[in-house]
């Protein structure tokens, strides 16, 4: 089905199943034990073995001599893999450094070697007997010391320029010049990148906890050399991701060597500190904005630059794309830099871009807001754009900014905030309250889906589609349900085979959109084979009850499978509307802290997103996205920071003892309210996303809020304790 004209009146409006704030249908299998994830497939693979991951020592150089004897000889060792007996091993397109490295090495903890063994606990006593010896060569670990050194600096784009962004700054009668950094950040999720492979002769299998099944299968297969029908990727349920599961990682592609090598199905979870250094993370930023206005708050000049680093072949930060499109201004000017850096890979974690560049834009605009004497909700309301800041003859399909910061600033008591720092005080606290914008694109990609009815009426749905924790399973099921005219009991969803028709994939805040879309587009193909089979009209035939009516006529759905299954495949394409509209979603994020007078502590105390991101398919699971989203900024601000040795090129605290996360005493009452919206230029089923957009923004209004109880601006994340001692007032 192709998407390029604006969704007319269709079933999903009936909202009758879709919209409805229902509980995922996958909760009881997660509470009671049944859901598999990709360590627990204890009867697919007969006896598995076990593997065990020996990570680089070095993060730049080479392996000159490896010792493999003792590991070899240690009781219950099958095979060891390494660089030297894995084969011809070729690099996907989505990892910028080898999976499996050696000789060469490009980073700390690159795997070197796979010890297989009968038992865990025997492979990770042989791994510990692998003895390496280097030849390490000097590295650059440091992003501000790559920047001030003029380190291979590659300018990613030419400067996105509108207008003559110079002058204008130059004319403007005030003006903010300040730069703001973001750290390296992890994404620590619960379950590790896990990975059970076995082969059957040529065939290669592999149970797996992996976000983009179609992107995984395609990579696996380039890395191994193998036809892409001749591997297969399952992975129904992920104990989150976040981005860092959205390309095969050294787990998959050494389960699949170790089963190869041990002529057994393989097992393996890659261990704690080699998630933070042998897998991705979100990289640090250096970025600074330079904004001009009149005396009267309207912006002149908009410029945001962002320097970042990874390893060479490697993709920036790409944190000023929501600056292009957030307010208006007529002169503007944003730019990318990328710095090679020797440090583990850098990619996509949620929201990437809008994430780390909202963390400094939206203190610019508080900033800003002060120098003006401008109350910041007013003044972000006073530069909103309806179009393209770029190209104003391009609309955004629906834009409702405006909308959510006044209803946010109501319903949070906005008023009530002091202007001017550090004047409210409750007992030891300082109170002080922020704001800031949200906003992420909304991105569409082709997704496909196999929809079944059989002679009792029950609706199956098959897609590659995954469940990172978000209720995949339940929107595509309410979609189905609401296209043929079920409950949603009557519909079984099966996701993460890549046997399965290709989908969206969970990632950037496109996979509910495209992916119920793809159901969508399923749903009307076997819509019309069923009117078909009954002798209707599919243009006039409706779906509801459980049953189909044509005019007088009606007969209960299975009926039309009465002499076998009906099965019906398609995808949704999208086309060029995305050319002619600007498609984006939109947060207004309000925040409440208290910082200790005395020893700098910030405790957020409540907090309020207000979204508009096209209609809203499930309000509950919804609702849960954002509020993970919301904490996951809490940490951000306060306390996610990657630390770098910049001695020896590693990130020292990779574990969650000393990566620090938010915890339930960390999370305040929050708060979440969505606008009433339906996009039709988005997709047929009129939604965008909201999983990343929660995020986009939060970081911001802590900060801001912080600044507000306190008086003291911190440009630099997270914002700790030691960033604010001295400039605290006087106890009183």
């Amino acid at each position: 089905m192709k998407f390029d004209t604006p969704a007319g009146t269709n079933p999903i409006d009936q909202m009758k199943v879709v919209g409805k704030p229902l509980d995922r249908i996958d909760g009881p299998q997660k509470t009671t034990g049944h859901a598999r994830y990709a360590y627990e497939w204890h009867d697919v693979a007969a006896s598995p073995a076990y593997g065990y991951v020996v990570g680089a020592g070095i993060a730049k150089g080479r392996v000159t001599a490896m010792e493999l004897d003792a590991a070899r000889a240690s009781p219950g060792v099958l095979a060891i893999v390494t660089a030297d007996n894995a084969g011809t091993l070729h690099k996907g397109d989505r990892n910028t450094a080898p999976l499996l490295g050696g000789p060469k090495v490009d980073h700390y903890h690159q795997a070197l070697a796979l010890v297989v063994a009968e038992t865990f606990e025997q492979a990770r006593a042989a791994a510990d007997l692998v003895r390496i010896r280097y030849a390490p060569t000097k590295g650059v670990f440091d992003l501000d010391a790559a920047k001030k050194a003029g380190n291979p600096l590659q300018d990613t784009d030419p400067d996105a320029r509108v207008g003559n962004f110079e002058k204008a700054y130059g004319d403007a009668p005030v003006t903010l010049d300040a730069t703001y950094h973001t750290p390296d950040q992890s994404h620590a999720m619960m379950e590790p990148h896990a990975s059970l492979a076995a082969w059957d002769g040529d065939q290669l299998t592999v149970w797996t906890s992996n976000q983009m099944i179609a992107w995984g299968k395609k990579d696996l297969a380039t890395t191994l050399g193998l036809p892409e029908d001749k591997v297969r990727l399952v992975s129904p349920y992920i104990g989150g991701g976040f981005g860092g599961k959205l390309f095969i990682r050294s787990d998959v592609v050494l389960a699949a060597l170790g089963a190869r090598a041990a002529k057994r199905p393989v097992k393996l979870a890659l261990q704690r500190p080699l998630i933070a250094n042998n897998t991705t993370h979100r990289p640090a930023t250096v970025q600074r904005i330079r904004l001009g206005a009149t005396a009267e708050g309207t912006l002149t000049a908009i410029g945001h630059e962002s320097w970042s680093g990874n390893l060479s072949g490697g993709s920036p930060e790409e944190a000023v794309q929501q600056t292009k499109l957030l307010y208006a201004g007529a002169n503007r000017l944003a730019g990318l830099r990328l710095h090679t850096v020797d440090l583990p890979e850098g990619n996509a974690m949620r929201a990437p871009g809008e994430a780390p560049g909202l963390m400094a834009l939206e203190i610019a605009m508080d900033e800003m807001a002060e120098k003006l004497k401008l109350d910041p909700v007013e003044f972000r309301i006073r530069n909103d754009t309806q179009v393209d800041p770029s190209n104003p003859e391009r609309p955004f399909s629906q834009r409702q900014l405006v909308q959510c910061l006044q209803d946010g600033a109501q319903r949070f008591g906005w008023d009530k905030r002091s202007a001017v720092p550090a004047q409210r005080r409750d007992g030891r606290w300082l109170v002080g309250m922020g704001v800031a914008a949200g906003f992420r694109n909304n991105l569409v990609m082709k997704s496909g889906a196999r929809v079944r009815l059989d002679s009792k009426g029950h609706v199956t749905v098959e897609t590659d589609m995954t469940d990172i924790g978000t209720g995949s399973y339940t929107i595509l099921g309410q979609t189905a349900a609401e296209m043929l005219g079920v409950t949603l009991d009557q519909v079984t969803v099966k996701l993460g085979d890549s046997s399965f028709p290709a989908s969206a994939g969970s990632g950037g805040q496109w996979g509910a959109n495209s992916a119920t879309a793809g159901v969508f587009a399923a749903c009307t193909k076997l819509r019309a084979a069923i009117a078909g089979k009954l002798g209707y009209d599919a243009d006039t035939a409706t779906f509801a009850d459980g049953k189909v009516r044509d005019g007088n006529r009606s007969a209960a759905l299975g009926k039309a499978a009465a002499d076998g299954e009906l099965v019906a495949e398609d995808s949704i394409e999208f086309a060029t509307l995305e050319e002619k509209y600007q498609q984006s979603t939109f947060a207004a994020h309000f925040v409440e802290v208290g910082v200790d007078v005395a020893t700098g502590e910030s405790r957020i105390r409540r907090m309020l997103a207000v979204c508009a991101a096209g209609r809203i398919l499930n309000p509950k699971t919804a609702r849960s996205q954002v509020i993970g989203a919301m904490t996951m900024g809490i940490g951000a601000a306060l306390s996610e920071e990657l630390a770098v040795d910049t001695r020896l090129g590693f990130f020292v605290n990779h574990d969650l003892a000393g990566y620090e996360v938010p915890v339930h005493a960390d999370v305040p009452h929050q708060e979440v309210v969505f606008l009433d919206e339906a996009d039709a230029i988005s997709s047929p089923m009129k939604a965008k996303g909201v999983g990343e957009l929660g995020l986009c923004g939060v970081s911001a209004a802590v900060a801001n809020a912080i600044y507000n109880a306190t008086g003291v601006r911190v440009r630099s994340y997270p914002i700790t304790l030691d960033k604010l001692l001295g400039g605290l007032p006087d106890i009183a």
